[in-house]
């Protein structure tokens, strides 16, 4: 076969355009022929497939049903479900008992205030009632 019509039929093969005809064409020339330098590589590419058409596969093949892998999705999702709802649960939990600190940590401070202010009024109406006893004694 004329060099040029392989290497078109080359090119149609890399670019998914033969057809069984042409294919066969290429192998029979591949296999037959002696080839070109630059079409050597072509040469064991259809030796390749020319070799390994005849193999097989002679292990078994475990194939797990539809069924097994559905249920396992099943539950995992169940678990993950029950996972989020319980870290939103914790998370909630902490979130109050924060609340519940930065309230506490307020109510104490304005406590405190309140209580220096009542000291500072005690003072006062002790100094008062000291001034009122003196007054008393005066008038006496």
């Amino acid at each position: 076969m004329e060099l040029a019509n392989i290497e078109k039929l080359v090119e149609k093969y890399l670019n998914a355009e033969t057809t069984l005809q042409d294919e066969k064409t290429l192998r029979t020339y591949f296999k037959e022929a002696i080839v070109p330098t630059h079409l050597q590589e072509y040469a064991y590419l259809f030796s390749y497939f020319a070799n390994t058409k005849d193999e097989t596969f002679s292990q078994t093949i475990k194939l797990e049903s539809k069924k097994s892998k559905k249920s396992t999705v099943k539950w995992l999702s169940i678990a993950a479900s029950i996972l989020l709802l319980f870290g939103i649960f914790i998370g909630e939990q902490a979130y109050k008992r924060h609340q519940a600190k930065k309230q506490f940590e307020q109510i104490s401070k304005g406590l405190r205030l309140l209580s220096l202010n009542l000291k500072k009024g005690e003072v006062a109406v002790s100094s008062l009632y000291g001034y009122e006893n003196t007054v008393k004694k005066i008038i006496k």
